[in-house]
């Protein structure tokens, strides 16, 4: 067994979750795993969210917060993460209107302010990317290299996602090894290997998720979370396929 909890990624339940939130959360531990990522509290406070939390015995692994929230409500946000004991926040997804040059200087900038404020409360900022921070910038580098490398180490981490790094034609297992000890989420994602190219359950795809799994300690990974951005199954179904496969090799 691993040493490492795994979470789920509730962004994956988006649907369930609006529905009964609670009711989601309650299913999610009964699948066996440790803790969730949040992508919002469903309406409750973040009081309402930690005794909900603690009833089902489950840990916060880590909140997506937009970036205008983290631009216009930091310390609330903060505040809010203290509160439900999560240790982490992240910056998930830039909108298409951000994403220039000059969006990304002004984004680093912001990073990395933002992180040494998080820090200093205790919280860690991690960047999550998607495929198309994979883009060379005018100096050659791609927009993700240019986040981590202009930013302080220790005010900005990586929330890497396994899919959108292979699906951009990158091998996960690099980027970890590039920026160890500095990636203490990774995001857990299968990719079909047709044209499509598809979310796929874990062991069900084309993307090395055991090469992954394997330098986790090594790379002083804290959180496995697992997320399907869309299924064609269930999303409970496609979260126990996943759960499945970990247990299978010994990582839950």
């Amino acid at each position: 067994m691993s040493n490492i909890p795994v979470a789920v990624q509730m962004y994956t339940l988006r649907e369930e979750s609006e529905q009964d939130f609670a009711g989601t959360l309650k299913k999610v531990a009964e699948l066996g795993f440790d803790g969730v990522e949040f992508a919002g509290f469903g309406g409750l406070t973040a009081k309402e969210v930690k005794a909900l939390l603690d009833e089902f015995g489950l840990q916060a692994a880590a909140s997506h917060i937009p970036l205008d929230e983290l631009e216009n409500n930091l310390a609330g946000v903060i505040d809010d993460q203290k509160i439900i004991g999560s240790k982490y926040i992240v910056c998930p997804y830039l909108m298409p209107d951000r994403r220039s040059e000059e969006d990304y200087k002004k984004l680093i900038s912001f990073l990395d302010q933002a992180g040494a404020t998080c820090r200093s409360e205790g919280i860690t900022l991690c960047y999550h990317n998607h495929d198309f921070e994979l883009e060379r910038l005018s100096d050659d580098r791609m927009a993700l290299e240019s986040i981590f490398e202009d930013t302080n180490s220790e005010n900005l981490k990586a929330e890497l996602d396994v899919y959108w790094l292979t699906k951009a034609g990158e091998k996960p297992v690099e980027w970890i090894n590039r920026y160890q000890n500095r990636t203490p989420l990774i995001h857990l994602k299968d990719m079909t290997m047709d044209a499509d190219q598809f979310f796929a359950e874990l062991g069900t795809g084309g993307v090395d998720i055991e090469a992954v799994l394997s330098i986790g300690e090594k790379a002083d990974v804290q959180w496995w979370i697992v997320e399907q951005d869309s299924s064609r199954k269930t999303p409970f179904e496609s979260i126990e396929i996943s759960r499945d496969y970990l247990e299978k090799i010994g990582i839950m």
